[in-house]
C-alpha cells in the first residue's frame, strides 16, 4: 500500500496543500483579472481542457512519429487557424509553447533563411517586448521606429525610411495587430505593399488579437489575407480559452517555414529534430486546445468575441464619462489603455481597484509618454461592465482625494543619475531596500501597496528599471 506516514502525506492532503496555495493567487475565473488570464465564461469548455490536459500531460511532442495523434491534433489547428486568417491553402504552420516562442522561432526563421553581416529587424516602437528579447538572443539589431503620435499605430513612411536605410541588412519586419500597449492594429496592408516589393518577411504579431480579430466585422485587414504578410503568431491559451501555455505560428508558404527547425547529427546520440525551441514538450496544452477549439466551434468565438468587443467598447464609452480619466486611443479589439489627468495616478488608482477586486495593470511611463492603465477584456468580464465601471469610478475618486504619489526629489536625481552596469549586489540591495522591495539583506518581499514602489521604478530610467527588476526577481527566486 502507499506510504501515508507524516514524511509521505496522502493525495488528499497535498491537494488541500496546493488549494491553500493557490489561495494567494490572482483568480483565474470570474473575469475580474484584466491581464495575464483570459476566462470564456463556460464551465464545460474549462472542464473539457483540464481533462484533455491531463490525458497527454506524459506524452512528448519531442518526436511526433512516436504519438501521431499530436500531430494530428497540430495540423487540426492549423487547417482551423488558416481558414480563420483567410491562409492560402499551402499556409503551414507550428504549435509552440506560447506568443513569446513564436516571435523567437519567426526572428529565427528570418534571421536563418537570409544569412548576412549584422542582421536587422524593423519593429514601431510599440511591438511586444519579446521581439527584443529575439533580438537579444540570436544577434539582430532591433530598428524601432516611433508611431504615430496621434493614432499610436506604425508610421509607414517612418518604417519605409528605416527599411531603406538599413538595406541589405534588413531579415524581418514586423507589426502588431493589436499592439498590447494601446489596443490598435497597424497598418498591415501599406506596410505590406513596401515590404513585398522589396521582398521582405512581414510578421504580423497576433498572438493577443489573433483568435478575436476574425470575428469583429469591421476589423483592420490584418491576417494571410493581406498580400506581402509572410507570417502570422497568435496564442490559444488566450481568446481561444485553452490553458496555458499554447500558440502557433503560421507561414503563408512553406518554404519560408523550413530555416525555423533546428537539427544535430554530431553527437554519438539520436539525431536532434526540434520544430521549436523546446525539445521535450508536453503534449498536455496541444491537446487542451485541440479540445477546446473543437468544442466552440467558429460559431462559438463569434459569438465570445461579439460579447467581449461589444463590451469593450460600452467600458471604454464609460471609461470616458469618468471624471480625471480618459482612453489613450478607442480600441480595435478587446484591449484597452487608460490615461488619467494630474489629480492622480495609475499606480494608485490600480491599487484602489485591487482593494475593490479587480485587478488592473499598469504600464510605467515611457519617453513622453505618461504612465497608462492596461485593462484585458474577456467574455466572462462582459456581463461586469456595469459594476467595473461603478467602482472604477469609486476608486478614481478616492485616487483622486489621495492625490498623487511624490518621489522625493533627492531620491529622484539618484534614480536618474546611476547607471546600472556599474552597480554591486550590494547596492542593488539597497536600491530595492529603498523601493520597499527589500530589507537590505538580500530578502525581498511584495508590499500590500504597490503604487510608492511603481512610483519610484517610474523615474527610473528604463535600463535601471530593468536591472532593478531582475535583481529583484534573482533574490525572489533564490
Amino acid at each position: 500500500m502507499p506510504d501515508s506516514s507524516p514524511s509521505h502525506p496522502t493525495p488528499e492532503a497535498v491537494i488541500a496543500e496546493l488549494e491553500e496555495l493557490r489561495s494567494g493567487d490572482l483568480p483565474t475565473h470570474g473575469g475580474r483579472t484584466l491581464a495575464y488570464v483570459y476566462d470564456s465564461g463556460i464551465a464545460e469548455a474549462d472542464e473539457l481542457g483540464r481533462r484533455a490536459l491531463a490525458m497527454y500531460g506524459a506524452t512528448n511532442g519531442l518526436d511526433p512519429t512516436a504519438f501521431p495523434s499530436l500531430l494530428r491534433m497540430e495540423r487540426d489547428l492549423v487547417t482551423f487557424a488558416r481558414d480563420a486568417l483567410h491562409g492560402p491553402p499551402e499556409t503551414v504552420g507550428t504549435v509552440t509553447s506560447g506568443g513569446t516562442e513564436s516571435i523567437l522561432l519567426a526572428v529565427k526563421a528570418a534571421r536563418d533563411a537570409s544569412p548576412v553581416d549584422r542582421p536587422a529587424m524593423v519593429v514601431p516602437t510599440t511591438i511586444h517586448a519579446a521581439f527584443h528579447k529575439a533580438a537579444h538572443y540570436f544577434g539582430v539589431e532591433l530598428v524601432a521606429v516611433d508611431v504615430d503620435p496621434r493614432t499610436r499605430r506604425a508610421d509607414v513612411g517612418a518604417m519605409v525610411e528605416a527599411i531603406d536605410r538599413l538595406g541589405d541588412r534588413v531579415v524581418l519586419v514586423a507589426v502588431s495587430a493589436p499592439s498590447y500597449a494601446h489596443g490598435v492594429v497597424d497598418p498591415v496592408p501599406e506596410i505590406a505593399a513596401k515590404t513585398s516589393a522589396r521582398g521582405l518577411r512581414l510578421h504580423v504579431d497576433a498572438c493577443i488579437g489573433g483568435w478575436v480579430l476574425p470575428w469583429v466585422d469591421d476589423a483592420p485587414a490584418w491576417d494571410l489575407a493581406v498580400p506581402g504578410v509572410t507570417s502570422v503568431s497568435v496564442d490559444l491559451h488566450k481568446y481561444a480559452y485553452a490553458p496555458k501555455g499554447v500558440s502557433l505560428l503560421l507561414f503563408a508558404d512553406p518554404a519560408p517555414r523550413r530555416a525555423q527547425f533546428y537539427a544535430s547529427a554530431d553527437w554519438p546520440g539520436y539525431t536532434m529534430l526540434n520544430s521549436t525551441v523546446q525539445s521535450t514538450k508536453s503534449g498536455g496544452p496541444l491537446a487542451a486546445a485541440w479540445a477546446v477549439v473543437r468544442y466552440l466551434g467558429a460559431d462559438g468565438y463569434a459569438r465570445l468575441v461579439r460579447q467581449t468587443v461589444d463590451a469593450t467598447r460600452t467600458l471604454a464609452d464609460g471609461i470616458d464619462a469618468i471624471d480625471h480619466l480618459h482612453v489613450v486611443v478607442p480600441p480595435d479589439s478587446t484591449l484597452l489603455c487608460v490615461g488619467a489627468d494630474d489629480a492622480l495616478d495609475v499606480f494608485t488608482l490600480s491599487d484602489r481597484m485591487l482593494a475593490r477586486g479587480w485587478f488592473v495593470q499598469p504600464q510605467m511611463s515611457w519617453r513622453d509618454e505618461p504612465a497608462t492603465l492596461h485593462l484585458t477584456m474577456c467574455a466572462s468580464t462582459a456581463p461586469q461592465v456595469p459594476q467595473l465601471l461603478e467602482d472604477l469610478a469609486a476608486a478614481t475618486a478616492d485616487a483622486a482625494a489621495a492625490g498623487p504619489v511624490t518621489v522625493d526629489a533627492e531620491l529622484r536625481a539618484v534614480a536618474e543619475s546611476l547607471d546600472p552596469a556599474t552597480l554591486d549586489d550590494a547596492t542593488f540591495d539597497l536600491l530595492l531596500q529603498t523601493a520597499g522591495l527589500g530589507d537590505g539583506s538580500g530578502e525581498v518581499s511584495v508590499p500590500q501597496e504597490m503604487a510608492p514602489v511603481n512610483a519610484l521604478l517610474d523615474v527610473a530610467p528604463p535600463r535601471l528599471r530593468e536591472a532593478l527588476l531582475v535583481a529583484f526577481l534573482d533574490r525572489l527566486t533564490r
